[in-house]
């Protein structure tokens, strides 16, 4: 929403998370924006404990391919979670909906066809500005809420394996 700061979040304060490991792909494309999405969502992670070095980064040229390497990523079974991270602007085609389209497929594909959660952190503005904005400008920074939800996500998987979770996400 555009009246709230994505920045905004209560710590989780998860006692295993230097335990997790997480990989970040992110586009090339754009890099002004999603340069800081990775950045807020890498210090996120380590602010939560998760040890900088099982935090593999991996770079894209564009958004199209986040679902390719993705799934690669997902395949591979060594993540706990992925974040996916591009930025695709509005311009004066289609090309915008397509590409759009087919990265949100993509990513659901990863979600139901592997057993790694895969999240979607792609921003679909209609002008730099918003993007900006969402990137660590005046409505804080969607990377922030991508790694929040990656932790949040293993966090749920752990407790459907029957491993205690620690966020008290889905606790009675």
């Amino acid at each position: 929403m555009a009246t709230v700061n994505l920045s905004d979040y209560k710590p989780l304060n998860i006692a295993n998370a230097e335990d997790f490991s997480i990989g970040i792909v992110f586009s090339e494309w754009n890099d002004f924006v999603t340069f800081n999405l990775r950045d807020g969502a890498l210090e996120t992670l380590i602010k939560e404990g998760v040890r900088a070095e099982n935090i593999k980064l991996f770079p894209v040229p564009g958004a199209f391919e986040l679902s390719y390497a993705s799934m690669q990523l997902c395949k591979e079974r060594k993540y706990d979670a992925v974040i996916a991270i591009g930025c695709v602007i509005r311009g004066e085609t289609a090309h915008f909906d397509y590409v759009c389209s087919a990265v949100t497929q993509g990513i659901t594909d990863c979600n139901i066809l592997t057993d790694t959660p895969t999240i979607f952190c792609l921003l679909t503005d209609d002008n730099k500005e918003q993007s900006i904005a969402r990137s660590g400008g005046a409505l804080g920074n969607k990377g922030i809420e991508a790694a929040v939800t990656a932790l949040k996500m293993i966090d749920f998987k752990k407790n459907l394996s029957g491993k205690k979770g620690n966020i008290g996400f889905g606790h009675s």
